[in-house]
């Protein structure tokens, strides 16, 4: 039997399956809903059968683990080597506070450690910044200079571990910073490994913790790429970002499309200012979201990888293998999670973390079930990395590489989100590419846009939120949450007043003046940035003079 005679004999045997057995039980019992659909918009069929992927080219498509498209996975041997890294994210209040949580989850069994850094130094401004008041160590640990890095990682030997740090506008100080601290450490910047986020472009438009315009930010971090290939050569050297894009409420589609259409302006942006695609390109890595549609996360990872590598090596001429791989860290929905039964957390974050496993990711934290109320507490935390060591060693799901593989409904969910993701990315670059994009509005819009309908489905009770709009209770006020301290905002200036005691002045004001001069030409300025960094300049003086060369961005009103 031919293959075209055996899809018709499938065909025929569904037909009589739909008008026979399901018209009849539909008479009885008809079902939940007229039309289903995932969360993207793509309808979901009754059934899946090999007539949805007859057009699927295993060699072509799919092909083996480690091996382009890489749709099955970036290693050969995947989990079966070694598992991702468990990297919760974490970080509040002073830097000794926060060493203590890290110190913790490592003895706890975590293999990498990721770091939340509070509002203000997201921003590029100091604890005694009069904007900073309130804010000081409120969303992730303040970090003001060198001293606050030592401190953040005082027994903690760099060139053991992995270290992500969630900052934009400002990375290159932080990473500046980080490494001033591996020199007091005596670990050279080729020992050192670990992620800084560096992604601005989704800070325009989803985000928000900008400082410069897109120019001078794309400046920067170019800066970055060609630095660290020849100085921290096993540092990736920016995480594009689609998890706050999901967080916006964008679908799994746009989520993909947008992130990598930011990919796109990075790489295009780098190879303009010189630098080679084989040199930058294996540093680079992605940051996803794993939200509550189950199986369309699983496939959103896979068509994310193909997608990439095929524009990586057709339309950038990539050659290197680890060139064309997207590799990934995966962050469980915080946008899912509920103030309401917060027990109901820890199974949401189960699923999430569980479909980001057998989607693939690379490094995976795990929300706590108590962050919709607060930063979460010991207790929560532990419970979160508990729930990725129970996937690791007792679900069996990593003895196997890219188990759902062949799976009717995933291979078409797979090739569907990759058609709707490419269709967006055409559109951008119509547009001009990303930036253009960006500053026109068209992201931002459509991403309000998508989560205005599934907000209007949640409402409508057409998407049920267990908790929110289904199964309520009466519950009693929440106990036990961790706060702040308000103090720590005071005792951040007093370290400040000190620092300024201590150090070298003259020797910052000159740094500092060359770093501005600098900045009004073309140099890369990562060096002079590690200079300031060294002599004890802080976040907000290093910052601050680039403000006065670059300017500050202000977003344009969308409505």
């Amino acid at each position: 039997m031919s293959p075209d005679e055996h899809l018709q004999q499938i065909k025929e045997a569904r037909e009589a399956w739909e008008q026979g057995p399901v018209q009849k039980v539909l008479k009885r019992f008809p079902e939940r809903k007229p039309v289903f659909s995932s969360t993207s918009g793509t309808e979901v069929k009754r059934v899946y059968t090999p007539e949805d992927t007859a057009e699927l080219d295993y060699n072509r498509d799919l092909a083996y683990p480690g091996e382009y498209p890489y749709t099955r996975g970036v290693q050969p041997t995947m989990y079966r080597g070694r598992f991702w890294t468990m990297r919760q994210y974490a970080g509040f209040a002073t830097a000794e506070e926060s060493n203590q949580r890290y110190k913790y989850l490592l003895e706890q069994g975590q293999t990498g450690l990721s770091v939340a850094f509070d509002l203000p130094t997201q921003i590029g401004y100091d604890s005694d910044h009069s904007l900073s008041a309130g804010e000081v160590g409120k969303v992730g640990v303040a970090i003001d200079s060198l001293a606050d890095m030592e401190i953040l990682f005082d027994g903690i030997p760099l060139d053991k571990v992995s270290t992500s740090m969630t900052i934009n506008a400002p990375a290159s100080v932080l990473l500046a910073m980080y490494m001033g601290v591996a020199e007091k450490q005596g670990v050279p910047f080729s020992k050192l490994s670990g992620t800084i986020q560096n992604d601005i472009l989704k800070e325009y438009v989803a985000r928000g913790t900008y400082i410069f315009p897109p120019a001078p930010s794309m400046r920067l971090i170019t800066n970055i790429f060609e630095f660290c290939s020849q100085n921290v050569p096993d540092w990736n050297t920016i995480s594009i970002s689609g998890y706050h894009i999901r967080e916006a409420g964008s679908t799994a589609a746009q989520e993909i499309a947008f992130t990598l259409s930011n990919g796109i302006a990075y790489v295009q942006a780098a190879i303009d200012a010189g630098l080679d695609v084989d040199d930058f390109a294996p540093r680079l890595s992605f940051f996803f979201n794993s939200h509550m549609d189950f199986f369309e996360e699983i496939a959103k990872y896979r068509a994310a990888r193909r997608l990439w590598a095929r524009i990586m090596r057709e339309r950038f001429g990539a050659k290197k293998p680890k060139s064309l791989m997207l590799r990934f860290h995966t962050q469980t929905a915080g946008s899912t999670l509920t103030a309401q039964q917060p027990d109901n957390n820890i199974v949401r974050v189960g699923l999430q973390a569980l479909a980001a496993v057998l989607g693939g990711t690379q490094s995976l934290h795990t929300n706590s079930r108590d962050e919709a109320l607060a930063l979460p507490t010991e207790d929560s935390v532990r419970i979160a990395l508990r729930t990725q060591q129970i996937i690791a060693y007792e679900s069996g799901v990593a003895d196997t590489i890219d188990p759902l593989a062949g799976s009717y409904y995933v291979e078409s969910l797979t090739s569907s989100l990759e058609q709707q993701a490419e269709k967006y990315i055409a559109q951008i670059d119509a547009m001009g590419g990303a930036v253009r994009a960006i500053e026109g509005g068209y992201m931002q819009r459509e991403i309000q846009d998508a989560a205005y309908e599934y907000q209007r489905g949640v409402e409508s009770n057409e998407r049920i939120v267990v908790g929110v709009n289904q199964f309520q209770m009466d519950e009693p006020a929440p106990k036990g949450l961790l706060t702040v301290d308000p103090a720590v905002g005071e005792m951040q200036k007093q370290k400040l007043v000190a620092l300024r005691e201590r150090r070298d002045n003259l020797a910052v004001a000159n740094v500092l003046d060359e770093l501005e001069q600098a900045a009004k030409g073309d140099a890369n300025l990562m060096p002079l940035i590690l200079q300031a960094a060294k002599s004890y300049a802080t976040l907000g003086e290093i910052c601050d003079r680039l403000r006065n060369v670059f300017g500050e961005y202000v977003a344009h009103d969308l409505l």
